[in-house]
């Protein structure tokens, strides 16, 4: 028999186990179960209440953000049976692309080198009426989201037609869309005017309005000079009817300017103030030629901006005074514009090129600083587009649209400011991980929901129909 004292070590010993026993059983189920748990050496919130997290996470749970916090707080209090590991990694707010026109990618290099107005008169709105059909579409926005997933864009604005074979597209590939038919005075792909492109488009709205957790259906009258006054007028009553968003062009040029001044005896943003069609649902692309009355009105109308500097400088439409937008307290996105104009939906390439931009045009390298761009391309975005209660910034309670950047290349070592180094090295090549409403789309830069080698050949295909239709005949 053992002595009476070693019997008591024992048991007490054993009671130590049991108790440790329960104790991890216990921990374990009262850690609140998630479906994906998120790291990043950086997590860059856009959340004034917790700006940047060193060594942080988030948990995510039914598509929506339920934590953020530093790692060792996110592991101590959530458990996952998948994890996306955050070392070499900053994690952030996927990039929202405020203007495009997505399909467009097929127009690729088609024509360059040309004021807008030539560009669009004589080439794309001829090529349009001529190849634009649903297989183009259906073929262009595949084209387009394996573009935009692959550079980390999350949530874009599509101002194109084929509204419903786009939409079809964006479920498959897992985007968020605010999806906005464009319609036009003059014949457009599949229409003979406004009339039937207009019906069309608020029939869209009607079928797909809150019946898609990731699908958001808009008005998009075109533009001033190709939209009448009362055609203008009758957009932003049915935005307002059925209250959805309304994008529109705005002020792109100094032509247009003229032209408007012309017909309607006041410049492009007085005039759509005289249609009382200014208004916080819509947001206005490029807006270049605005002058410091606009601006303050704009401002005071809630109207959001989208700025897309590529767009801009290549059809030589000018320069937006967006520090002066900023200042006044518009609300301001960036935007690739189509690829016809760009040539790429790349937005790192719009953040790099709209911090460097307004520096030079006003001799001021204070201007628009890095943490404020970034911010255009994620939370400012949603912003102008009205999408900020659910996307834009990592904070509990918003989609979990979120995307990883590996930070060990070359060009971002060694590693000073983050946000500088994403403002001004970072590339597209650099995104990782893309995650739309809790759903990984890209793990380790391969893409999981779009069947790239398919695109490329149906797109090549086009484009070499295209390229024979168009080459001139000896």
């Amino acid at each position: 028999m053992a002595p009476r004292g070693a019997e008591c070590g024992f048991i007490a010993f054993a009671g130590q186990v049991a108790l440790a026993q329960k104790n991890y059983r216990w921990g374990n189920q009262s850690r609140q179960k998630v479906e994906l748990i998120v790291g990043g050496d950086f997590v860059i919130t856009m959340n004034e209440a917790q700006p940047v997290i060193e060594n942080g996470a988030i948990a995510i749970k039914d598509g929506k953000i339920v934590a953020v916090d530093t790692q060792d707080k996110i592991m101590a209090a959530y458990r996952s049976a998948r994890r996306i590991p955050g070392e070499g990694m900053v994690l952030m707010p996927g990039l929202v692309n405020g203007h495009s026109h997505s399909a467009m990618v097929l127009f690729r290099g088609l024509a360059d080198d040309l004021k807008l107005e030539d560009w669009l008169q004589n080439y794309i709105f001829p090529a349009e009426g001529r190849f634009v059909n649903e297989n183009f579409i259906r073929v262009g926005e595949e084209l387009a989201c394996w573009e935009m997933i692959r550079s980390g864009t999350t949530t874009f604005v599509d101002m194109y037609f084929k509204p419903d074979v786009a939409a079809k597209v964006v479920d498959k590939c897992g985007l968020r869309a605010l999806i906005a038919p464009s319609s036009i005075d003059f014949p457009s792909p599949g229409f003979q005017g406004w009339d039937d492109a207009f019906a069309s488009a608020v029939d869209f709205v009607k079928r797909w309005k809150g019946k898609h957790p990731r699908i958001i259906p808009g008005l998009a009258p075109h533009a001033p000079y190709t939209v009448s006054p009362e055609h203008l007028t009758q957009a932003i009553q049915a935005a307002r009817q059925y209250d959805v968003p309304l994008t529109i062009h705005l002020a792109e040029t100094q032509t247009e300017v003229k032209d408007i001044q012309q017909r309607y005896n006041a410049t492009p943003v007085q005039h759509l103030e005289n249609l009382g069609f200014l208004d916080p649902r819509v947001f206005a692309a490029h807006v270049v030629w605005p002058n410091e009355s606009e601006i303050a009105l704009m401002a005071k109308r809630g109207v959001g901006v989208i700025h897309n500097p590529e767009s801009n400088l290549k059809l030589a439409s000018g320069f937006a005074p967006l520090p002066a937008m900023v200042k006044a307290g518009i609300q301001v996105g960036l935007g690739t514009d189509g690829a016809a104009s760009n040539n790429d939906l790349d937005m790192w390439e719009a953040i790099r090129l709209t911090a460097l931009i307004h520096k030079g045009t006003t001799l001021d390298p204070t201007t628009l600083p890095a943490k404020t761009v970034l911010q255009m391309a994620t939370l400012g975005g949603a912003e102008a587009l009205g999408l900020a209660d659910k996307i834009g910034a990592i904070k509990v309670g918003l989609q979990a649209d979120v995307i990883q950047v590996d930070l060990t290349e070359a060009h971002l070592t060694p590693l000073y400011d983050v946000i500088s180094h994403l403002v001004y090295a970072g590339k597209a090549e650099d995104v990782d991980t893309v995650i739309v409403d809790g759903q990984v789309l890209m793990s380790n830069r391969k893409l999981l929901t779009v069947d790239t080698e398919q695109i490329r050949r149906e797109a090549i295909r086009i484009g070499e129909q295209i390229k024979a239709e168009l080459r001139p005949s000896n």
